[in-house]
């Protein structure tokens, strides 16, 4: 079982250095972007059941979703264009969620 952590470190490793990303910052940009991600939608959902503005707490929400394709996008090279692809997919995938959520409550 070690091994097959050792060899997914490795081709992560690999690919990151392919792509001159770095998969570690990738990975924590994930994580950390997510949490505010949820943090900033239940502000929104907060200021609209108070029937106060929810135009920031939007904002910083779709910035917080978007902070690490945006760096892949721009630290990365060689990237294929499905990965291209896959991220605007995401945008609208999540964009269409929010709208999904914002409009329930």
């Amino acid at each position: 079982m070690a091994d097959f952590f050792i060899v997914i470190k490795d081709w992560l490793i690999a690919l990151g250095e392919k792509h001159e990303v770095d998969p570690l910052l990738l990975g924590c940009l994930y994580l950390v972007s997510k949490v505010c991600f949820v943090i900033f939608i239940g502000l929104v959902i907060k200021n609209l059941r108070a029937k106060r503005a929810i135009m920031m707490p939007l904002l910083l929400a779709s910035v917080s979703f978007s902070i690490p394709y945006l760096y892949l996008v721009i630290a990365g090279r060689n990237i294929p264009f499905w990965v291209y692809v896959f991220i605007v997919l995401m945008f609208m995938y999540g964009g269409y969620n929010i709208w999904k959520k914002v409009k329930l409550v």
